[in-house]
């Protein structure tokens, strides 16, 4: 994987944001940002992105909502998907992997999870939905 992959961070909550992509930008990523999911749409189809770490609740479109319009369009179907959500609820869960995406961690979760999640993806392509989950998770 190169190490000017464009990753696309979208949270609804500042600070987090602001820590994601300082986090990600010291891996050697390039770092897009969104704040709700109409702008995460407007971001990934203008820029597309390597990947998008989308969290499944934000304000006016939701996550799941973001990832299917995603997953319609032929030129950003590609894009793995990785949910990060507060709730490790298994509907919630099975939601996400049928809306496509590709992992899901739940909050709050290690940063180095999630740079060795992206890396994984981007390096193999996409890691069945079946696979992921939890046991990549921490609860810290």
């Amino acid at each position: 994987m190169s190490t000017t992959s464009t990753v696309l961070i979208v949270d609804d909550y500042p600070d987090a944001l602001d820590v994601w992509q300082l986090y990600l930008r010291g891996a050697g990523f390039e770092v897009l940002a969104a704040t709700d999911g109409l702008s995460a749409l407007e971001v990934a189809t203008a820029a597309l992105p390597s990947l998008v770490v989308l969290d499944l609740e934000l304000p006016g479109l939701s996550g799941l909502q973001v990832a299917q319009a995603l997953k319609a369009e032929p030129a950003t179907r590609h894009i793995p998907l990785i949910a990060v959500t507060g709730h490790s609820h298994q509907h919630q869960l099975d939601q996400a992997r049928a809306a496509g995406f590709s992992h899901v961690l739940v909050k709050p979760c290690d940063p180095d999870v999630l740079v060795a999640t992206i890396h994984r993806l981007l390096d193999h392509g996409s890691i069945p939905a079946a696979s992921s989950g939890q046991q990549n998770t921490t609860s810290r």
